[in-house]
C-alpha cells in the first residue's frame, strides 16, 4: 500500500487524517480514544485563559438533513474548551508522552493582547504539543469578546498576534482562517505576513440553520431564544475546497502550507482536499455523527485509491489539480459538450425533461410512438449539465465532447456547421460508426 505518512511543517503522523479542534478532542479520553482507532493526530479543542468559558447546558447543536434524513449540515453554539487550563495543559501532556507518533497540537484562544499570549505559551510548551493553531475562525460566542473571528476578519490583526506568537515560542505556529469574509486570500497572506508556519482552513460558517416555528425562535433554541452558530459538515465542503484551491494558487503564498478543514467524510474527500493544496486535512463532524472508527475506511481507500494511481506519498497528491484551477476568463470557449441519455439504463422519470423544458434550453423531447421516451436534441443543448445533475440514475445521462475538426466516433474530418452531432441511439452517424 502507498506511504499514508505525513510530514505537516515538521509535524510528522502515521497518517494526513486529523481530528479538528472541537468537542472530540476535548479530553484525554477522546484523544486516546481517536489514537486507538486510528488517527494520526489531533487538533486539541480550544484552550483559552482561566477562569474557563461557560457553555449552554441546553441544546448546542442544529442540524440539516438529506430527504433521507442524512445528516449534511451541522451548526453548533458550543464556545472553546469549558474545563480549567491546568488540566487541559496536564492530559494533553500526559497523551503525548504515551503517544510519541500522533501529532498533538493545540488550538488557542485568548484575548487580542500581547501579554496574554505571553503568559499562554510557554505553559502550551512546556506540555510537548508538536504546535499551536491559532483559532481566529470561531463566528459565535467569542467572536462578540473580540475574539475568533472578531480577529480572522481583521488581517492587520492576523498579522500582529502571529507576529507575537512566532517571537514567544518555539512551536510551529498554525493559523486557523475563517470563511466569514469575502476574500480568503487576504487573511492568508497576512498569516503569512507574520511567519505563520501553515494555515489551516476553513472554520465553521456563520449561520442560522432552521427556526422552530412554535417558539418562533432559531435553533438551537436555549429557553426560547436562539443565536447563530457555527455550520460544517458535508454542505460546507464546496466552499472549503475553493477557498483552499484559492489559497493554494495564490503567487503571494506559494509554499505556504495548508490543512484542509470542512465536510471530510470519506477517503474521497480527503484525495479532493489533497489535490487542490491542502496537505493533511482535519476530520470533526464525520466523526460526530459516525465515531472514530471511520479511519480504517478513510485510510484503506485513500491507500487503495493512490495505489491504482502510482502514488507512492501523499506529497505526490499534493497540489495536483491546482495548475487546473483557473479564472473563468481563461477557459477554452471552444470546447462543446452535448449530453447523451443511456435508454437501457433510463428509468423514465421525466425529470431531465422537465428540468429542461421548464428552465433550461428545452433540448430533451419527452414522447417518441406515443410513449414516454426522452431523447436529446442536439442542435438545442448547450451542454449546461443541468440534466446530468437532476437525473436520479448515475451515468444514465453523460456528457460528450465534441470537437471542431473531427467526428469523435468515426474520427473523420467534419465541418463547423456538423457540430449539432450528437450521440443519442438514433443518431445515424452513431449506427454508422458502431
Amino acid at each position: 500500500m502507498a506511504n499514508l505518512q505525513s510530514n505537516f511543517v515538521g509535524i510528522k503522523s502515521p497518517n494526513p487524517f486529523w481530528l479538528a479542534s472541537a468537542p472530540p478532542t476535548d479530553k484525554e479520553y477522546n484523544v486516546v480514544r481517536a489514537f486507538r482507532a486510528g488517527w494520526g493526530g489531533v487538533v486539541w479543542k480550544t484552550l483559552g485563559e482561566d477562569p474557563p468559558v461557560v457553555n449552554v447546558n441546553g441544546p448546542r447543536y442544529g442540524a440539516v438533513y438529506s430527504g433521507d434524513r442524512r445528516l449534511i449540515g451541522f451548526n453548533n453554539i458550543e464556545l472553546i474548551s469549558d474545563r480549567p487550563l491546568d488540566v487541559n495543559l496536564r492530559e494533553i501532556k500526559a497523551v503525548k508522552r504515551d503517544w510519541p507518533d500522533r501529532a498533538v497540537v493545540v488550538s488557542l484562544m485568548v484575548p487580542c493582547e500581547e501579554e496574554a499570549w505571553k503568559r499562554v505559551l510557554p505553559r502550551v510548551e512546556e506540555t510537548g504539543a508538536d504546535g499551536i493553531e491559532l483559532n481566529f475562525g470561531c463566528p459565535h460566542g467569542m467572536s462578540e469578546r473580540g475574539m475568533g473571528s472578531a480577529v480572522g476578519q481583521v488581517p492587520e490583526y492576523i498579522e500582529m498576534v502571529t507576529r507575537w506568537c512566532k517571537q514567544h515560542t518555539r512551536m510551529p505556529v498554525i493559523v486557523k482562517l475563517t470563511p466569514n469574509i469575502t476574500d480568503i486570500r487576504y487573511p492568508a497572506r497576512a498569516a503569512k505576513a507574520g511567519g505563520a508556519d501553515a494555515v489551516s482552513m476553513i472554520n465553521t460558517i456563520n449561520s442560522i440553520v432552521s427556526v422552530d416555528l412554535d417558539q418562533m425562535a432559531p435553533n438551537p433554541t436555549v429557553g426560547g431564544k436562539g443565536t447563530h452558530g457555527g455550520y460544517c459538515g458535508p454542505a460546507v465542503r464546496p466552499i472549503a475546497l475553493n477557498m483552499v484551491a484559492e489559497v493554494a494558487r495564490d503567487g503571494d503564498m506559494a509554499g505556504l502550507p495548508i490543512s484542509g478543514i470542512g465536510g471530510v467524510e470519506t477517503w474521497r474527500d480527503a484525495a479532493e482536499f489533497l489535490a487542490l493544496g491542502a496537505g493533511n486535512v482535519q476530520v470533526c463532524t464525520a466523526a460526530m455523527v459516525y465515531g472514530f472508527r471511520i479511519i480504517e475506511e478513510m485510510q484503506e481507500g485513500l491507500g487503495r485509491w493512490m495505489d491504482e494511481k502510482g502514488y507512492n506519498s501523499i506529497d505526490d497528491v499534493v497540489g495536483r489539480a491546482v495548475p487546473h484551477v483557473t479564472d473563468w476568463s481563461h477557459l477554452n470557449l471552444n470546447y462543446i459538450a452535448k449530453a447523451v441519455i443511456d435508454q437501457e439504463a433510463c428509468i423514465k422519470c421525466g425529470r431531465c425533461y422537465i428540468a429542461c423544458e421548464d428552465t433550461s434550453h428545452q433540448a430533451i423531447t419527452a414522447t417518441k410512438d406515443g410513449a414516454r421516451h426522452f431523447e436529446v436534441l442536439s442542435e438545442e443543448c448547450v451542454g449546461c449539465n443541468l440534466c446530468v445533475s437532476v437525473c436520479p440514475v448515475e451515468n444514465c445521462i453523460t456528457m460528450e465532447q465534441l470537437t471542431e475538426g473531427v467526428d469523435p466516433r468515426t474520427k473523420a474530418p467534419i465541418s463547423s456547421e456538423h457540430l449539432e452531432w450528437t450521440a443519442h441511439p438514433n443518431n445515424p452517424m452513431r449506427r454508422a460508426a458502431e
